[in-house]
Protein backbone atom coordinates (compact mmCIF):
# COMPACT_ATOMS: atom_id res chain seq x y z
CA UNK A 1 0.00 0.00 0.00
CA UNK A 2 1.43 3.38 -1.04
CA UNK A 3 2.02 5.82 1.82
CA UNK A 4 1.42 9.05 -0.11
CA UNK A 5 -2.00 9.99 -1.44
CA UNK A 6 -2.90 9.23 -5.06
CA UNK A 7 -4.37 12.74 -5.22
CA UNK A 8 -0.99 14.25 -4.40
CA UNK A 9 0.52 12.40 -7.35
CA UNK A 10 -1.82 14.33 -9.66
CA UNK A 11 -0.34 17.74 -8.79
CA UNK A 12 3.03 19.42 -9.09
CA UNK A 13 4.78 22.05 -6.99
CA UNK A 14 4.33 25.71 -7.95
CA UNK A 15 6.75 26.58 -10.77
CA UNK A 16 6.99 30.20 -9.66
CA UNK A 17 8.05 29.16 -6.17
CA UNK A 18 10.49 26.60 -7.62
CA UNK A 19 12.17 29.21 -9.83
CA UNK A 20 12.33 31.69 -6.95
CA UNK A 21 13.95 29.06 -4.74
CA UNK A 22 16.50 28.25 -7.47
CA UNK A 23 17.35 31.95 -7.76
CA UNK A 24 17.85 32.16 -3.99
CA UNK A 25 20.15 29.13 -4.06
CA UNK A 26 22.30 30.70 -6.78
CA UNK A 27 22.44 33.97 -4.85
CA UNK A 28 23.49 32.10 -1.70
CA UNK A 29 26.25 30.45 -3.73
CA UNK A 30 27.60 33.89 -4.68
CA UNK A 31 26.02 34.31 -8.13
CA UNK A 32 24.83 37.73 -9.29
CA UNK A 33 21.13 36.95 -9.76
CA UNK A 34 18.21 39.21 -10.69
CA UNK A 35 15.00 37.38 -9.81
CA UNK A 36 11.95 38.44 -11.80
CA UNK A 37 9.98 35.31 -10.99
CA UNK A 38 7.85 36.18 -7.98
CA UNK A 39 4.73 38.35 -8.03
CA UNK A 40 5.43 40.48 -5.00
CA UNK A 41 5.50 44.30 -4.81
CA UNK A 42 8.91 45.59 -3.76
CA UNK A 43 7.33 48.44 -1.77
CA UNK A 44 6.90 48.32 1.98
CA UNK A 45 3.45 48.02 3.53
CA UNK A 46 2.08 51.57 4.10
CA UNK A 47 2.77 53.00 7.57
CA UNK A 48 -0.88 53.46 8.55
CA UNK A 49 -1.46 49.75 8.04
CA UNK A 50 1.63 48.79 10.04
CA UNK A 51 0.54 51.10 12.85
CA UNK A 52 -2.89 49.46 12.94
CA UNK A 53 -1.18 46.10 13.42
CA UNK A 54 0.99 47.48 16.21
CA UNK A 55 -2.08 48.88 17.96
CA UNK A 56 -3.79 45.51 17.69
CA UNK A 57 -0.81 43.84 19.37
CA UNK A 58 -0.64 46.47 22.10
CA UNK A 59 -4.37 46.10 22.76
CA UNK A 60 -4.04 42.34 23.12
CA UNK A 61 -5.94 41.44 19.97
CA UNK A 62 -3.84 38.33 19.56
CA UNK A 63 -6.34 35.57 20.37
CA UNK A 64 -8.39 33.24 18.19
CA UNK A 65 -11.04 35.02 16.14
CA UNK A 66 -14.14 33.85 14.34
CA UNK A 67 -13.09 31.17 11.86
CA UNK A 68 -13.68 33.20 8.69
CA UNK A 69 -12.99 36.75 9.85
CA UNK A 70 -13.60 39.35 12.54
CA UNK A 71 -16.82 41.39 12.24
CA UNK A 72 -14.87 44.62 11.71
CA UNK A 73 -13.07 43.20 8.70
CA UNK A 74 -16.18 41.63 7.21
CA UNK A 75 -17.91 45.00 7.44
CA UNK A 76 -14.92 46.76 5.86
CA UNK A 77 -15.02 44.24 3.00
CA UNK A 78 -18.76 44.72 2.54
CA UNK A 79 -18.20 48.47 2.40
CA UNK A 80 -15.37 48.03 -0.11
CA UNK A 81 -17.50 45.89 -2.43
CA UNK A 82 -20.31 48.47 -2.33
CA UNK A 83 -18.01 51.48 -2.74
CA UNK A 84 -15.72 50.20 -5.47
CA UNK A 85 -17.65 47.47 -7.28
CA UNK A 86 -21.32 48.32 -6.86
CA UNK A 87 -21.88 44.91 -5.21
CA UNK A 88 -24.03 44.44 -2.13
CA UNK A 89 -22.64 41.69 0.10
CA UNK A 90 -23.79 41.48 3.72
CA UNK A 91 -21.11 40.49 6.28
CA UNK A 92 -22.73 37.03 6.37
CA UNK A 93 -21.91 36.78 2.65
CA UNK A 94 -18.21 37.52 3.24
CA UNK A 95 -15.38 35.14 4.13
CA UNK A 96 -11.78 35.90 5.08
CA UNK A 97 -8.95 33.43 4.55
CA UNK A 98 -5.21 33.11 4.88
CA UNK A 99 -4.54 34.69 1.49
CA UNK A 100 -6.54 34.60 -1.71
CA UNK A 101 -5.21 31.15 -2.52
CA UNK A 102 -6.92 29.62 0.52
CA UNK A 103 -10.19 31.34 -0.35
CA UNK A 104 -10.12 29.88 -3.86
CA UNK A 105 -9.17 26.45 -2.55
CA UNK A 106 -11.91 26.49 0.10
CA UNK A 107 -14.50 27.18 -2.59
CA UNK A 108 -13.26 24.34 -4.78
CA UNK A 109 -13.12 21.84 -1.91
CA UNK A 110 -16.59 22.87 -0.80
CA UNK A 111 -18.19 22.40 -4.23
CA UNK A 112 -16.35 19.90 -6.42
CA UNK A 113 -17.25 16.23 -6.85
CA UNK A 114 -15.42 13.65 -8.99
CA UNK A 115 -16.16 14.36 -12.65
CA UNK A 116 -16.88 18.05 -12.15
CA UNK A 117 -15.00 20.26 -14.58
CA UNK A 118 -13.50 23.68 -13.92
CA UNK A 119 -12.92 25.83 -16.99
CA UNK A 120 -9.69 27.83 -16.83
CA UNK A 121 -8.61 30.34 -19.50
CA UNK A 122 -4.95 29.91 -20.50
CA UNK A 123 -2.44 31.33 -19.85
CA UNK A 124 -3.38 30.83 -16.21
CA UNK A 125 -1.93 31.30 -12.74
CA UNK A 126 0.05 28.14 -12.06
CA UNK A 127 -1.99 27.16 -8.98
CA UNK A 128 -5.47 27.05 -10.55
CA UNK A 129 -5.28 23.61 -12.21
CA UNK A 130 -3.52 21.94 -9.29
CA UNK A 131 -5.99 23.32 -6.75
CA UNK A 132 -8.80 21.88 -8.88
CA UNK A 133 -7.04 18.51 -8.95
CA UNK A 134 -6.46 18.53 -5.19
CA UNK A 135 -10.15 19.28 -4.69
CA UNK A 136 -11.11 16.26 -6.80
CA UNK A 137 -12.19 18.09 -9.94
CA UNK A 138 -10.95 18.11 -13.52
CA UNK A 139 -9.36 21.26 -14.96
CA UNK A 140 -10.23 22.04 -18.59
CA UNK A 141 -8.75 24.87 -20.61
CA UNK A 142 -9.62 27.46 -23.23
CA UNK A 143 -6.63 29.17 -24.79
CA UNK A 144 -6.01 32.81 -25.52
CA UNK A 145 -3.08 33.79 -27.70
CA UNK A 146 -0.78 36.64 -28.64
CA UNK A 147 -3.13 37.79 -31.40
CA UNK A 148 -6.09 38.17 -28.99
CA UNK A 149 -3.98 39.84 -26.30
CA UNK A 150 -4.13 36.55 -24.35
CA UNK A 151 -7.88 36.96 -23.83
CA UNK A 152 -10.53 34.41 -24.69
CA UNK A 153 -13.54 35.19 -26.86
CA UNK A 154 -17.21 34.55 -26.23
CA UNK A 155 -17.19 31.96 -29.02
CA UNK A 156 -14.31 30.07 -27.37
CA UNK A 157 -16.07 30.11 -24.01
CA UNK A 158 -19.31 28.83 -25.53
CA UNK A 159 -17.49 25.96 -27.23
CA UNK A 160 -15.59 24.97 -24.08
CA UNK A 161 -18.56 24.64 -21.72
CA UNK A 162 -19.85 21.09 -21.21
CA UNK A 163 -22.65 19.63 -19.06
CA UNK A 164 -19.94 18.79 -16.49
CA UNK A 165 -18.61 22.36 -16.21
CA UNK A 166 -19.23 23.60 -12.66
CA UNK A 167 -16.99 26.69 -12.47
CA UNK A 168 -15.30 29.21 -14.71
CA UNK A 169 -12.24 30.72 -13.03
CA UNK A 170 -11.88 34.27 -14.33
CA UNK A 171 -8.84 36.46 -13.62
CA UNK A 172 -8.58 40.04 -14.87
CA UNK A 173 -6.10 41.69 -14.87
CA UNK A 174 -4.36 38.40 -15.41
CA UNK A 175 -1.46 36.64 -13.83
CA UNK A 176 0.66 35.85 -15.90
CA UNK A 177 -0.14 38.10 -18.87
CA UNK A 178 -1.42 41.36 -17.40
CA UNK A 179 -4.33 41.17 -19.86
CA UNK A 180 -7.45 42.98 -18.65
CA UNK A 181 -10.92 42.65 -20.13
CA UNK A 182 -12.88 45.77 -20.94
CA UNK A 183 -16.48 46.02 -19.75
CA UNK A 184 -17.63 45.22 -23.31
CA UNK A 185 -15.39 42.15 -23.56
CA UNK A 186 -16.56 40.96 -20.16
CA UNK A 187 -20.23 41.50 -21.10
CA UNK A 188 -19.76 39.23 -24.12
CA UNK A 189 -18.52 36.47 -21.79
CA UNK A 190 -21.28 36.96 -19.23
CA UNK A 191 -23.86 36.77 -22.02
CA UNK A 192 -22.56 33.27 -22.74
CA UNK A 193 -22.75 32.32 -19.06
CA UNK A 194 -26.39 33.41 -18.91
CA UNK A 195 -27.14 30.62 -21.39
CA UNK A 196 -25.52 28.03 -19.11
CA UNK A 197 -27.11 28.33 -15.66
CA UNK A 198 -25.18 25.34 -14.27
CA UNK A 199 -21.85 27.20 -14.56
CA UNK A 200 -20.69 29.30 -11.60
CA UNK A 201 -18.10 32.10 -11.82
CA UNK A 202 -15.05 32.35 -9.58
CA UNK A 203 -13.74 35.85 -10.26
CA UNK A 204 -10.18 36.36 -9.01
CA UNK A 205 -9.94 40.16 -8.76
CA UNK A 206 -6.59 40.25 -6.94
CA UNK A 207 -5.06 42.77 -9.39
CA UNK A 208 -8.13 45.01 -9.51
CA UNK A 209 -6.25 48.18 -8.54
CA UNK A 210 -3.39 47.59 -10.97
CA UNK A 211 -5.09 48.76 -14.16
CA UNK A 212 -3.21 51.14 -16.46
CA UNK A 213 -3.83 53.98 -18.91
CA UNK A 214 -6.97 55.19 -17.16
CA UNK A 215 -8.92 51.97 -17.72
CA UNK A 216 -12.03 51.35 -15.62
CA UNK A 217 -12.27 48.12 -13.66
CA UNK A 218 -15.28 45.82 -13.86
CA UNK A 219 -16.05 42.44 -12.28
CA UNK A 220 -18.52 39.84 -13.63
CA UNK A 221 -21.34 40.20 -11.09
CA UNK A 222 -21.16 43.96 -11.54
CA UNK A 223 -21.39 43.78 -15.34
CA UNK A 224 -24.17 41.19 -15.30
CA UNK A 225 -26.20 41.36 -12.06
CA UNK A 226 -28.14 38.23 -13.07
CA UNK A 227 -24.96 36.25 -12.30
CA UNK A 228 -24.77 37.59 -8.72
CA UNK A 229 -26.29 34.44 -7.18
CA UNK A 230 -23.72 32.16 -8.82
CA UNK A 231 -20.59 34.29 -8.56
CA UNK A 232 -17.83 34.21 -5.96
CA UNK A 233 -15.95 37.52 -6.08
CA UNK A 234 -12.45 36.98 -4.67
CA UNK A 235 -9.92 39.63 -3.71
CA UNK A 236 -7.26 40.40 -1.10
CA UNK A 237 -4.84 42.94 0.26
CA UNK A 238 -1.58 41.34 -0.93
CA UNK A 239 -1.03 43.12 -4.24
CA UNK A 240 -3.00 46.34 -3.78
CA UNK A 241 -1.41 47.25 -0.43
CA UNK A 242 1.98 45.43 -0.57
CA UNK A 243 0.82 43.01 2.13
CA UNK A 244 1.90 39.67 0.63
CA UNK A 245 3.32 38.34 3.90
CA UNK A 246 0.29 39.33 5.96
CA UNK A 247 -1.77 36.59 4.23
CA UNK A 248 -5.28 38.01 4.02
CA UNK A 249 -7.66 37.18 1.19
CA UNK A 250 -11.42 37.52 1.10
CA UNK A 251 -14.51 36.86 -0.99
CA UNK A 252 -18.16 37.75 -1.30
CA UNK A 253 -20.78 35.34 -2.55
CA UNK A 254 -24.04 33.50 -1.89
CA UNK A 255 -24.51 32.84 1.82
CA UNK A 256 -24.80 29.05 1.47
CA UNK A 257 -21.48 28.88 -0.38
CA UNK A 258 -19.77 31.19 2.12
CA UNK A 259 -21.01 29.01 4.98
CA UNK A 260 -19.69 25.86 3.26
CA UNK A 261 -16.31 27.50 2.72
CA UNK A 262 -16.23 28.42 6.41
CA UNK A 263 -16.81 24.77 7.28
CA UNK A 264 -13.78 23.77 5.18
CA UNK A 265 -11.64 26.44 6.83
CA UNK A 266 -12.79 25.44 10.31
CA UNK A 267 -11.22 22.01 9.79
CA UNK A 268 -8.00 23.22 8.14
CA UNK A 269 -6.39 26.46 9.31
CA UNK A 270 -9.20 27.99 11.36
CA UNK A 271 -8.94 31.79 11.55
CA UNK A 272 -6.40 33.93 9.69
CA UNK A 273 -3.89 35.85 11.83
CA UNK A 274 -5.76 38.18 14.16
CA UNK A 275 -3.16 40.94 13.81
CA UNK A 276 -3.24 40.72 10.02
CA UNK A 277 -7.01 41.05 10.07
CA UNK A 278 -6.88 44.31 12.01
CA UNK A 279 -4.23 45.59 9.61
CA UNK A 280 -6.51 44.68 6.69
CA UNK A 281 -9.35 46.71 8.24
CA UNK A 282 -7.10 49.77 8.05
CA UNK A 283 -5.97 48.89 4.51
CA UNK A 284 -9.54 48.79 3.21
CA UNK A 285 -10.97 51.60 5.33
CA UNK A 286 -8.04 54.01 5.67
CA UNK A 287 -6.36 56.38 3.19
CA UNK A 288 -6.00 54.95 -0.32
CA UNK A 289 -3.17 57.22 -1.54
CA UNK A 290 -0.75 54.30 -1.77
CA UNK A 291 -2.74 52.70 -4.58
CA UNK A 292 -2.52 55.74 -6.84
CA UNK A 293 1.18 56.25 -6.11
CA UNK A 294 2.16 52.63 -6.70
CA UNK A 295 0.07 52.42 -9.87
CA UNK A 296 2.08 55.22 -11.47
CA UNK A 297 5.33 53.42 -10.61
CA UNK A 298 4.13 50.10 -12.03
CA UNK A 299 2.92 51.70 -15.25
CA UNK A 300 6.33 53.34 -15.75
CA UNK A 301 8.03 50.00 -15.12
CA UNK A 302 5.69 48.25 -17.55
CA UNK A 303 6.66 50.67 -20.31
CA UNK A 304 10.34 50.27 -19.49
CA UNK A 305 10.22 46.47 -19.63
CA UNK A 306 8.05 46.25 -22.76
CA UNK A 307 10.44 48.54 -24.64
CA UNK A 308 13.50 46.67 -23.36
CA UNK A 309 12.18 43.24 -24.32
CA UNK A 310 10.96 44.29 -27.75
CA UNK A 311 14.53 45.41 -28.46
CA UNK A 312 15.66 41.78 -28.02
CA UNK A 313 15.89 39.72 -31.24
CA UNK A 314 13.47 36.79 -31.22
CA UNK A 315 11.22 38.26 -28.51
CA UNK A 316 7.78 39.81 -29.02
CA UNK A 317 6.27 41.50 -25.97
CA UNK A 318 2.72 42.92 -26.07
CA UNK A 319 1.80 45.80 -23.76
CA UNK A 320 -0.36 44.51 -20.88
CA UNK A 321 -3.31 46.46 -19.56
CA UNK A 322 -2.73 45.70 -15.88
CA UNK A 323 -1.13 43.70 -13.04
CA UNK A 324 2.70 43.76 -12.89
CA UNK A 325 3.63 41.07 -15.38
CA UNK A 326 4.62 40.81 -19.02
CA UNK A 327 4.31 37.59 -21.00
CA UNK A 328 6.56 37.84 -24.05
CA UNK A 329 6.77 35.26 -26.81
CA UNK A 330 10.16 33.70 -27.54
CA UNK A 331 9.03 31.98 -30.74
CA UNK A 332 11.87 33.67 -32.60
CA UNK A 333 14.45 32.07 -30.29
CA UNK A 334 13.30 28.45 -30.54
CA UNK A 335 15.72 26.19 -32.39
CA UNK A 336 18.73 28.41 -31.78
CA UNK A 337 21.75 27.70 -29.60
CA UNK A 338 23.07 29.83 -26.75
CA UNK A 339 26.68 30.94 -26.40
CA UNK A 340 27.34 28.14 -23.92
CA UNK A 341 26.00 25.57 -26.38
CA UNK A 342 22.48 25.04 -25.00
CA UNK A 343 19.88 24.23 -27.64
CA UNK A 344 16.75 26.35 -27.10
CA UNK A 345 14.17 23.63 -27.73
CA UNK A 346 11.33 25.28 -25.80
CA UNK A 347 10.58 28.06 -23.34
CA UNK A 348 11.78 26.01 -20.37
CA UNK A 349 15.17 25.57 -22.05
CA UNK A 350 15.21 29.32 -22.76
CA UNK A 351 14.52 30.23 -19.13
CA UNK A 352 17.02 27.69 -17.79
CA UNK A 353 19.82 28.86 -20.08
CA UNK A 354 18.99 32.49 -19.36
CA UNK A 355 19.32 31.90 -15.61
CA UNK A 356 22.55 29.90 -15.88
CA UNK A 357 24.26 32.22 -18.36
CA UNK A 358 23.04 35.67 -17.26
CA UNK A 359 21.65 35.28 -13.74
CA UNK A 360 18.17 36.51 -14.76
CA UNK A 361 15.38 34.36 -13.30
CA UNK A 362 12.07 34.25 -15.20
CA UNK A 363 9.28 31.65 -15.28
CA UNK A 364 8.86 29.62 -18.48
CA UNK A 365 5.51 29.77 -20.23
CA UNK A 366 4.66 26.07 -20.12
CA UNK A 367 4.03 26.47 -16.38
CA UNK A 368 1.16 28.83 -17.26
CA UNK A 369 -0.30 26.67 -20.01
CA UNK A 370 0.90 28.58 -23.10
CA UNK A 371 4.22 28.33 -24.93
CA UNK A 372 6.68 29.46 -26.13
CA UNK A 373 6.67 32.35 -23.65
CA UNK A 374 8.04 33.45 -20.32
CA UNK A 375 6.74 35.62 -17.52
CA UNK A 376 8.52 38.55 -15.93
CA UNK A 377 7.30 40.21 -12.77
CA UNK A 378 8.34 43.86 -12.91
CA UNK A 379 7.50 44.43 -9.24
CA UNK A 380 11.10 45.36 -8.54
CA UNK A 381 13.39 48.37 -8.89
CA UNK A 382 13.91 50.27 -12.15
CA UNK A 383 17.65 49.62 -11.86
CA UNK A 384 17.15 45.86 -11.62
CA UNK A 385 14.74 45.88 -14.56
CA UNK A 386 17.08 47.92 -16.77
CA UNK A 387 19.97 45.59 -15.98
CA UNK A 388 17.82 42.48 -16.49
CA UNK A 389 16.61 43.68 -19.90
CA UNK A 390 20.18 44.44 -20.91
CA UNK A 391 21.26 40.91 -19.93
CA UNK A 392 18.34 39.36 -21.79
CA UNK A 393 19.25 41.35 -24.89
CA UNK A 394 22.86 40.17 -24.66
CA UNK A 395 21.64 36.60 -24.30
CA UNK A 396 19.34 36.90 -27.34
CA UNK A 397 22.04 38.67 -29.39
CA UNK A 398 24.28 35.66 -28.73
CA UNK A 399 21.81 33.04 -29.96
CA UNK A 400 22.84 31.39 -33.21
Amino acid sequence: MAFLSDTLARVKPSSTIAISNKARELKAAGRDVISLSQGEPDFDTPDNIKQAAIRAIEEGKTKYTAVDGIPELKQAISDKFARENGLSYKPSQVTVGTGGKQVLYNALVATLNPGDEVLIPAPYWVSYPDMVLLAGGTPTFVEGNLQTGYKITAEQLEAAITPKTKWLIFNSPSNPTGAAYSREELKALTDVLLRHPHVWVMSDDMYEHLLFDGREYATPAQVEPTLYDRTLTVNGVSKAYAMTGWRIGYAGGPEALIKAMGKVQSQSTSNPSSVSQYAAVEALSGPQDYITESLAVFQRRRDLVVAGLNACPGITCPTPEGAFYVYPSVAGCIGKTSQSGVKITDDEAFASALLEETGVAVVFGAAFGLSPNFRISYATSDEALIEACARIKTFCDGLK
